[in-house]
């Protein structure tokens, strides 16, 4: 039996969708020369003034709405003031007592149950530069064009129990940010990222234990391994009688572990106080019903729709729905008369495979909807047989031509005619009367190396259940 159990809280920061930096009118494009998106507002020169991008505060109160959250008519930002290479201006503009969204939740379903983790807050901030080590000798490089960018930091409550959760409500999020197009949830060029506080107490007790900091976690599979590891690692210290720290580390991918960074400060070390040369903002009703009318089906919403009106089991609706340019592709080709579950199988089959190897998005495909509802409908009339169809659903994806177009140029429409199966069977039987003999004594699994030797000389393009039919009649 466990002797600890793990409380997990997460803080995400997801970079918002803007054209602007958070308080000037810098590019927030990715990329680009180090320095050359920076102005005196976002690298904090004296006597600047900064000005709230509103863009950004439309989207916080979107996503804030989108997940349950209660919106502030009333919040503002605050100096968080510590010192650091990337942070010239020596404070960061963030939020602090007065968020703009407060509560909320994200639910997962889990394997074994649905699981509905709280949210604490969303607030607004700006984005640190960035400090360059990698490739220098003696010396480090600062990059500012980062600093200044729009962030949402979303924080949950400590009610996440597995490395497996965590990771789970890090796709779950980026998800809806995704579906409600305030963040591109790109983790490599890091618009999200995660901190992920850890710490152990013994099974069945309510307090909380002293909790380490993982910064700056990038990927679904490092959140999973890095709050692995740092379980184990806490379990251990406790385990021989030590006291964990209250301190912040940092992931090495690596080694797969995790290494103190720095002694974890509170809030009072950051000395908060309003900052000055910024308004508050109010959120009015009309302004909050607006952001509300662009809200976009989500995909818990999705997930419903697609077991209840298209009859999809819930892994199907699940996985589907995870994407928005997957639902919408769905939902197109069920609209042009499609199966839904036949469709639900080729897109989760073929078209995913041939995606993921290809690292082709979905977008770009040359595989229309139309398109597969069109093999589809060769399928299920027995014109080509699923086997086929798959040869078909691969020329389509390289060459970007209709079902029946391949088909009819390749000659690969099924035999369905008996006289000519007949034929082809009697040969085999022929060719093979030593295994006929052995079927009649019982071997009765030879059914399947004659199915396969017909599949074979026809070139896969026999009619699997005709065959069978064929042979039952011709061997008893």
């Amino acid at each position: 039996m466990k002797k600890y159990e793990a409380v997990i809280g997460l803080e995400i920061h997801a970079q918002m969708r803007t054209k602007t930096k958070m308080f000037c009118g810098c590019s927030t494009t990715f990329g680009k020369e180090p320095n050359s998106q920076t102005c005196p507002v976002c690298i904090g020169m004296p006597g600047v003034l900064p000005v709230i991008n509103r863009k950004a505060v439309e989207f916080t109160v979107r996503a804030g709405l989108a997940l349950g959250c209660k919106i502030s008519s009333y919040s503002r930002f605050a100096r968080k003031n510590y010192f650091y290479p990337d942070l010239p201006k020596g404070y960061q503009v963030s939020q602090y007592e007065l968020p703009i969204c407060e509560g909320g939740a994200v639910v997962l379903n889990m394997e074994d149950e649905q699981r509905k983790i709280e949210l604490t807050r969303i607030h607004m901030e700006e984005d640190a530069g960035k400090n360059i080590h990698e490739g220098m000798k003696d010396f480090s490089c600062v990059d500012l064009n980062r600093a200044g960018v729009p962030l949402m930091e979303i924080v949950t409550e400590p009610q996440i129990r597995s490395p497996k959760e965590a990771s789970a409500f890090m796709k779950k999020l980026r998800s809806v940010l995704r579906y409600l197009d305030v963040c591109d949830g790109n983790m490599e060029e890091g618009s999200l990222r995660c901190d992920a506080n850890v710490s152990l107490r013994p099974v069945g007790s309510t307090a909380l234990g002293v909790k380490a900091e993982i910064k700056n976690i990038n990927s679904f599979k490092f959140v999973e391994k890095a709050i692995e590891y740092e379980i184990w690692r806490q379990e251990e210290v406790l385990k021989e009688g030590g006291r964990v720290k209250q301190e912040t580390r940092l992931y090495n991918t690596t080694t797969g572990t995790t290494e103190s960074m720095r002694s974890k400060e509170e809030a009072h070390d950051y000395r908060y106080f309003p900052e000055p040369d910024l308004v508050p903002i109010v959120i009015s009703n009309a302004l909050r019903n607006e952001i509300k009318a662009t809200i976009v089906e989500l995909p818990d919403e999705k997930v419903t729709r697609y077991v209840n009106d298209f009859g999809l089991p819930l892994y199907d609706a699940e996985l589907l729905s995870q994407e928005k340019d997957t639902a919408l592709w769905f939902e197109e080709a069920v609209n042009k008369g499609g199966n839904p579950k036949a469709i639900s199988n080729w897109m989760m089959g073929e078209l995913m495979r041939l995606l993921n190897e290809t690292t082709t998005r979905i977008e770009d495909c040359k595989v229309t909807p139309e398109h597969l509802t069109g093999l589809i409908k060769l399928v299920d009339s027995g014109a080509i047989s699923v086997k086929i169809g798959k040869t078909v659903f691969e020329e389509m994806f390289n060459s970007g031509e209709q079902a029946e177009k391949i088909v009819k140029s390749k000659g690969l429409l099924q035999i369905s005619n008996e006289g000519e199966l007949d034929s082809v069977i009697d040969g085999i039987l022929s060719q093979y009367s030593a295994e006929v003999e052995r079927f009649k004594a019982g071997e009765v699994k030879l059914t399947g190396f004659f199915v396969g030797e017909v599949m074979k000389q026809t070139k896969g393009k026999a009619n699997p259940k005709l065959v069978n039919e064929i042979l039952k009649k011709k061997l008893g």
